[in-house]
């Protein structure tokens, strides 16, 4: 197999007339490097331009591996898993990585972008015609806040709805807050039967930290028990009749418990990416709240858990979320996410006679993977599963359109 790749001259040129790659590559004294089976190629870049006639060893970037794994993962439209680097690092299918990793955090985005750039160019993607409106236009959410006493602090939480009918409460993941949901809120065919809340986690968004609680001297980690009881208490103030619950990753895990523990308060809830059990270790994932490492560095990886194939704005939106949090909060929320979340042994309790269970997994999703999805809806005896095909880890901000398709006939099923 022969791949057709440019040299290192032309490669090196490529990202010194590319924005994005000069943007992540600013002040950066080092590069990137691919070993492609028994060929290199590099960028060599010095105080953020590419074009040094030497790379700085001590702070390059290496990847490496045979010729047929770069030829899938530089493929106009990679399959899942070598659409991303950390993705196929992360399944062991071929890509190995060397370099300092505080460096590699710092400038990942940059060599990301260096990557994509040996690939064939691709489409911005359609947008949607609510993103396209007559000056003036008002959409139509509104926003409140509500008072809740949460741990013995009374939290001013943020959250936005539209609609009439049946209450559907939405959270977003990790690290993020409710606009992931706007999309959703200019479907009249979904609006017309629910009433939509988006709301922001405590520390998330606008929902600040409480002004009776010395936040700033301990380190941020969410838990299962204070997690859950935000949308029970959310629904109790808001006087909710049967609310329907619907989250996303670090949301996704929590519908599933809201599931087995909290049935009497849901009538059903729809499960974005969830899994029994998260595998990792919140040790290991230090450089996401590192005081040398910035946001962009959680912004890209996520760009990496989301389909090649989805729209790039809604792309990069998704990821300008993640760049805009609390420096400590995306970390934080993983505590729930990777260590205090395990529904392993405990998901058959679940009695989907009194709360319907609805789990749906993004095929480029390589963190809550679609094998995960599918073993927790088999692990619960009447809840239903699908994957949802084109999309990734955000599916109801990356790509809106698609996701609307496949959760419409699980609205129809529960209205």
């Amino acid at each position: 197999m022969s791949l057709d790749i440019p040299t290192s001259e032309e490669w090196s040129r490529r990202c010194a007339e590319d924005g994005e790659f000069m943007l992540a590559a600013r002040k950066w004294n080092g590069g990137v490097a691919l070993e492609i089976g028994d060929r290199q190629l590099q960028v060599a870049v010095a105080d953020g331009k590419p074009g040094a006639s030497e790379i700085d060893k001590k702070g390059s970037i290496s990847f490496s591996g045979d010729e047929a794994v770069w030829a899938k993962v530089l493929a106009r439209v990679p399959d899942r898993f070598y659409h991303d680097l950390m993705a196929n690092m992360s399944h062991g299918l071929g890509i190995s990585r060397s370099g300092d990793p505080v460096t590699c955090a710092q400038y990942f985005a940059a060599a990301a972008r260096a990557v994509e750039l040996l690939r064939p160019a691709a489409d911005r993607g359609e947008t949607l015609p609510h993103d396209s409106r007559p000056n003036g236009t008002i959409d139509a959410p509104i926003g409140r806040y509500v008072h809740l006493n949460l741990a013995g602090h009374d939290h001013r939480i943020y959250f936005e709805e539209a609609g009439q009918g049946i209450p559907l409460l939405m959270q977003h993941t990790a690290g993020c807050h409710g606009s992931q949901w706007r999309h959703l809120f200019e479907y009249p065919e979904i609006t017309d039967r629910f009433r939509l809340i988006a709301y922001d986690l405590p520390c998330h968004g606008k929902s600040v930290p409480p002004v009776s609680q010395d936040w700033w001297d301990e380190q941020y980690l969410l838990r299962g028990e204070f997690l859950r009881s935000i949308p029970v208490k959310l629904a109790e103030a808001l006087n909710l009749d049967g609310p329907v619950f619907m989250g996303c990753s670090v949301g996704g895990l929590l519908a599933l418990d809201l599931a087995h523990k909290h049935a009497d308060t849901f009538r059903a809830v729809i499960s974005l990416e969830g899994t029994l059990n998260v595998d990792g270790r919140l040790e290991d994932m230090g450089e996401l709240w590192h005081p040398q490492v910035n946001n962009e560095y959680k912004a890209r990886l996520m760009d990496g858990v989301m389909s090649p194939t989805s729209p790039k704005p809604y792309r990069k939106e998704t990821s300008f979320v993640y760049a805009c949090g609390w420096p400590p909060v995306f970390y934080g929320d993983l505590c729930y996410y990777v260590e205090d979340y395990d529904l392993r042994g405990q998901a058959g309790e679940i009695d989907t006679s009194q709360v319907g269970v609805h789990i749906l997994s993004g095929e480029y999703d390589y963190s809550g993977t679609a094998e995960l999805g599918k073993e927790a809806h088999e692990a619960i005896p009447g809840s239903t599963w699908a994957e949802m095909k084109g999309v990734g880890h955000f599916p109801m901000s990356e790509n809106p359109a698609v996701f609307v398709e496949y959760l419409k006939p699980i609205l129809d099923q529960i209205s």
